[in-house]
């Protein structure tokens, strides 16, 4: 196991490398604005341009700009300043990633709890009307795009221009550490959104796998011995089925954490989407690498955990 471990870590560390190359490669060989351009500002002269230029490290062959970004990040964990307004890639990303990481877990606990509840009752009561019900929701939740269920949310329960006005509206996001009640309500709306079609297709993924594991030999040979169905269903058929399931969680909680952009967008929550959103639209190659990076580390050290924990959940499961 431990050398397994130590040889995903190193391929963590050569994955990250090739993100942060193609991302330099990409926003530095492609026809963009000019980062000194934007910096200096309305019709300014040849002369700033060229001076800001010079400051930034632009006049430099892109491979040497690329060298001198990974020399800093390497060795002093710096990820530069905005082309934008000057301010500390760093500092603005742990400024935004509380907001992310608040909604990307609390959605995941609420469609992980919602999803495997409604997937394990639907497998024990094939084709019954709660099966038929929960499986005709989970198709549409599945197929509505979140932008959308985000501002129908918005239209029918939020405080301001909600029609059944529960919950607050967009742009009323507070940290926890300023008002936990606020931060809590602010978030559930969101949370419900995100959550939807993931509890819908983690449902779908569930009651599929489970009604296969159910009619496996060991279950029927578990039976046989007299054990009682819930742990039947608990202890072996879920803990066989429930595989998939975690790799998947894995992945969209990697993918969230890296920034959830449309529904950060759509209520107005200050996070790592919103930020990469709008470093995208401003050109502003320093932030853009910042959050790409941060992605990146969330989704491959969540697909190494998730390997990892497939030994434990999986008793099939081994690491040499």
């Amino acid at each position: 196991m431990t050398t397994y471990i130590i040889r995903r870590l190193l391929w963590v560390i050569v994955l990250l490398f090739a993100v942060s190359l193609l991302t330099f490669i990409i926003f530095y060989l492609l026809p963009t604005a000019n980062p000194a351009l934007l910096r200096a500002g309305h019709q300014p002269s040849p002369a700033l341009v060229a001076e800001i230029s010079k400051t930034l490290g632009l006049d430099k062959p892109w491979y040497v700009q690329y060298f001198d970004y990974m020399k800093q990040l390497v060795l002093h964990f710096d990820f530069g300043y905005s082309y934008q307004n000057n301010i500390s890639v760093k500092q603005q990303i742990f400024s935004d990633l509380p907001a992310t990481v608040s909604l990307a877990l609390g959605a995941a606990v609420i469609w992980l709890v919602i999803g495997i509840a409604v997937g394990t009752i639907s497998a024990i009561k094939p084709r019954s009307k709660f099966d038929r019900f929960a499986m005709g929701g989970a198709l549409v939740a599945i197929s509505a795009p979140v932008y959308w269920l985000g501002l129908v949310a918005l239209f029918l329960f939020s405080s301001d221009i909600g029609k059944v006005p529960l919950f607050p509206g967009a742009g009323s996001y507070v940290p926890l550490t300023q008002n936990p009640i606020h931060w809590f309500t602010s978030l559930l709306m969101p949370w419900f959104v995100l959550a939807a079609s993931f509890a819908a297709f983690y449902a779908r993924l569930l009651r599929g796998n489970l009604m296969e594991v159910m009619s496996e030999d060991y279950i029927r040979t578990a039976r046989a011995k007299g054990l009682p169905e819930r742990r039947v269903i608990l202890r072996h058929g879920i803990r066989s089925a429930i595989t998939p399931i975690v790799t998947a969680a894995g992945l969209d909680i990697g993918v969230l954490l890296g920034g959830v952009i449309l529904v950060e967008s759509v209520f107005n929550i200050p996070g790592i989407g919103r930020l990469a959103y709008n470093s995208i639209q401003n050109d502003d190659l320093p932030m853009i690498q910042g959050t790409v990076l941060m992605g990146a580390f969330f989704i491959v050290t969540l697909n190494l955990l998730v390997d990892i924990g497939y030994a434990f959940i999986d008793p099939r499961v081994r690491y040499s």
